[in-house]
């Protein structure tokens, strides 16, 4: 009888701190960074209290972008055409859109009426 392996689960080992991958905890640091610029113009008026709290707010942010995925929903177009998809890819993929100028045509038929 030969050796039989043990299928397991490995998409978790890559995480750090058990909620941080190293995509999301990259883009925490960008959302931190970010937030940390604003505090320090903030700090510069004399309103700390604030400056942490976008703080705080931009690193939520980054962390939703690096880590979620948009949810397959049938309700509405959107979710269905990149339901499935990470925030992250999305976002790119709209920068290079607009970068390259691109436009979208859409053809609409018009219905006639045979006599």
């Amino acid at each position: 009888m030969g050796p039989y392996y043990i299928p397991r689960k490995v998409n978790d080992e890559a995480r750090i701190l058990f909620i941080f991958t190293g995509k999301s905890i990259i883009y925490t640091g960008i959302g931190a960074g970010i937030g940390v610029v604003i505090n320090l113009i903030l700090q510069a008026l004399d309103i700390k209290l604030v400056g942490l709290i976008v703080i705080a707010v931009l690193a939520l942010i980054g962390y939703g972008i690096g880590t979620f995925k948009v949810p397959d929903l049938g309700a509405f177009a959107f979710t269905k055409k990149v339901g499935g998809e990470a925030i992250d890819e999305i976002i790119l993929r709209a920068i290079k859109f607009k970068r390259a100028k691109n436009k979208i045509y859409v053809y609409e038929t018009e219905e006639t009426k045979d006599e």
